[in-house]
């Protein structure tokens, strides 16, 4: 007798004497005939209860006791159904299993919602009975396809000679970027430790250790605002290198993705276009493109100037999207998508129509030569809509990048099923903050800078290009890395630009520091998020439907009810008085 998953009983198994375990999905009962649609991990498959094959007045009787939810084993012989009652929505639906045995191996209460795909239940009821929504088929084939995307991760990085090494889990923390969560030291009183943000340190240590080739499947930490794309705790393949560089990377990548991808039936091309960050923004707004669709930006800077309205003559930049088709779009839907503009930073959104009334929200303003020159610095069609913005650079490719998006998801100019990578370089290593007058790294402070600019570090470093590189996949990143400075001097420099002592310098990374005097080769390497590739791979709407026990966007456990109170011993322990 086999024992054999429910949901991959197919033809070839008609004939063979079978054991099933799993959840009774559904019971239909017409007497002594008795369906019965057993779930597993697998799928569901129809168990039929028959006297008239051979079912016995007890295994009758034990069918008749089964409710949803039930876990059962089912013993029995696997049939071919008749052509009239085959189920083609179910990949079991060629055959069935008439069973001999029925056992009942525990009894379930009333679910607090149907155990179904297609079932409307809030998330956060489902999120509160996770172990429940988990035996929905879709979110378990998530898991599944996950699981075997991690393998064949595994497999891909030992066959090239890489060794997996586990980096700490309690480290120190080096506030820089996203904050830490701190782990207070029974101990050490008064001390923490912080979970890990991610391996970088201790991955640029094994590379000093002269390990060569590291990888990982690491669990990564950080407290920071949630979203669709983001959770506190996350898993990324971490990866880093000696002896290589840029080109290393792309063809490691691509080689991994070539061998994932298919498992979700998703074809894979390289080498991956490649667009530096600049063309990024220029065209997109947005450093993480999404290709699969048109509608670009388009610098219309010096034509705005032709007209007379004074906000793009003192505008320092003025761009805008052409919405094919657009001149269509109602008053009403206008003004949404102004008021979108406005919540993201713009003094406004100005529109023009290319039909016959040119209609536009600054009409007064154009004459026919300005008009006219403004529809040939946007190559705008006949019927499109302009949608432009003014004002400072970050803000406008901002604001277009998202209202970009927005209008090819309401018009549904993305198409489905396509799947555009898309490798990012050249990014700059620092970025401005006006709120606090000073730099900071882009990526963090270990990327290194072109070597054609490591004399701007201290002379101009909003001018220095980094290392660094970002795979994107349909506008979503999929992770970023870099080439490692791996010098001790430049790693000085990199940290007095960023406005880091270097007493500060030596008390956050002096290991690091001190480590790189004892002969560090030249290294790089990225880090992928594990989450956000299951996610595109499962064609799932979030993250948290491909995590098996995901935090809502508060940070909570609805399961576990965590964060929660301690014990004031456990406090007094740890030497920590709470101040609410």
């Amino acid at each position: 007798m086999t024992r054999v998953f429910a949901g991959s009983l197919r033809k070839d198994h008609v004939g063979q004497t079978v054991t099933l375990n799993g959840w009774v999905q559904k019971r239909r009962d017409f007497g002594e005939l008795i369906f019965i649609d057993l779930r597993d991990r697998g799928g569901i498959c129809q168990v039929v209860v028959d006297r008239e094959r051979g079912a016995s007045a007890d295994v009758v009787a034990a069918a008749k006791e089964l409710r949803g939810e039930f876990v059962v084993r089912i013993e029995g012989e696997v049939f071919e159904r008749a052509d009239a009652q085959k189920n083609a929505k179910l990949p079991t639906g060629d055959v069935e299993v008439v069973a001999k045995v029925v056992t009942i191996l525990n009894r379930a209460d009333t679910p607090p919602f149907a155990i179904e795909d297609d079932t409307d239940a809030a998330e956060e009821l489902r999120l509160q009975y996770r172990y429940l929504d988990l035996r929905r088929p879709s979110l378990a084939g998530n898991l599944v396809l996950r699981s075997k995307m991690l393998t064949a991760t595994r497999n891909y990085f030992d066959g090239l000679g890489f060794i997996e090494v586990e980096t700490p889990i309690l480290t120190k923390s080096t506030p820089e970027g996203a904050r830490d969560y701190l782990v207070p030291s029974r101990v050490h009183k008064g001390e923490f430790y912080a979970l890990p943000q991610s391996p970088q340190i201790f991955k640029q240590l094994c590379m000093v250790a002269g390990l060569e080739r590291y990888f990982q499947i690491a669990r990564c930490f950080r407290d920071e605002d949630l979203r669709r794309d983001r959770q506190p705790e996350f898993t990324q393949i971490d990866v880093e290198c000696s002896f290589i560089d840029e080109e290393f990377i792309y063809a490691l990548m691509e080689g991994l993705f070539e061998k994932i991808f298919p498992l979700a039936g998703i074809a894979v091309t390289t080498p991956f276009p490649r667009m530096t960050w600049q063309e990024a923004m220029d065209r997109f707004g947005i450093d993480r493109p999404d290709t699969r669709f048109g509608m670009e930006l388009v610098d219309i800077t010096d034509a705005a100037k032709t007209t007379s309205f004074e906000p793009f003559k003192a505008a320092a930049t003025v761009r805008a999207i052409v919405v094919p088709g657009g001149a269509s779009f109602s008053r009403k839907r206008i003004d949404e998508l102004t008021e979108d503009a406005k919540k993201l930073g713009a003094s406004g959104l100005v529109w023009i129509k290319f039909d016959a009334q040119r209609g536009s929200s600054i009409k007064k303003f154009l004459d026919d030569a300005a008009f006219d020159a403004l529809r040939a610095a946007l190559h705008a069609n006949e019927n499109d809509l302009a949608l432009v913005v003014a004002g400072k650079q970050t803000v406008v490719w901002d604001v277009l990048a998202n209202l970009r998006l927005r209008v090819a998801r309401d018009e549904k100019l993305i198409p489905d099923d396509r799947w555009d990578f898309l490798w990012v370089t050249d990014f700059p290593l620092y970025e401005w903050d006006d709120e606090s007058q000073r730099f900071f790294a882009r990526h963090h402070p270990f990327t290194s800078p072109r070597p054609e600019h490591l004399e701007l570090l201290d002379s101009d470093p909003g001018a220095v290009l980094a290392r660094a590189y970002d795979v994107v996949l349909n506008g979503i990143e999929l992770g970023g890395g870099s080439i490692r400075i791996n010098q001790p001097d430049v790693q000085q420099r990199m940290f007095q630009a960023l406005g880091i002592s270097a007493e500060d310098a030596q008390a956050r990374f002096g290991f690091l520091i001190d480590a790189f005097r004892y002969g560090a080769p030249p290294h790089g390497g990225i880090a992928l998020g594990v989450d956000r590739l299951a996610m595109l791979m499962s064609r799932s709407e979030s993250l948290r439907d491909v995590i098996a026990f995901p935090k809502t966007a508060r940070a909570q456990d609805l399961m576990c009810a965590a964060p929660s109170d301690v014990d004031a011993k456990q406090l007094d322990e740890l030497g920590i008085a709470l101040k609410r």
